[in-house]
C-alpha cells in the first residue's frame, strides 16, 4: 500500500466501526507473535481471533496483516 493509498483509506470514513475487540485484535497484529499467541493473550480460540482478524481487514480494506499494520499506525490507532 503506498502512502497515498494510507491516507485515502485513513480519511475516508468506515462504513462499519471497529470494535472494541477488533481494535485490540489490530493493536495485536502489529506485534510479533501468531494468531495462537494473539488467542492466548485474549483467552479466545485460534478460530475466534481468525474471524476477527478477517472482519477487521474487511472493515479497512486490507487483505495483508502489514497492510493493517501500516492502517492502524496511519490512523494513530498504534
Amino acid at each position: 500500500m503506498s502512502i497515498l493509498e494510507a491516507d485515502r483509506t485513513v480519511t475516508t470514513p468506515l462504513a462499519e466501526p471497529l470494535t472494541r475487540r477488533e481494535r485490540v485484535v489490530l493493536s495485536e497484529l502489529a506485534e510479533d507473535v501468531t494468531l495462537e499467541e494473539i488467542a492466548t493473550r485474549l483467552f479466545v480460540t485460534r478460530n475466534t481471533v481468525k474471524s476477527q482478524v478477517r472482519s477487521v481487514y474487511r472493515k479497512i480494506g486490507v487483505s495483508t496483516r502489514a497492510e493493517a499494520v501500516a492502517w492502524a499506525e496511519a490512523a494513530g490507532l498504534r
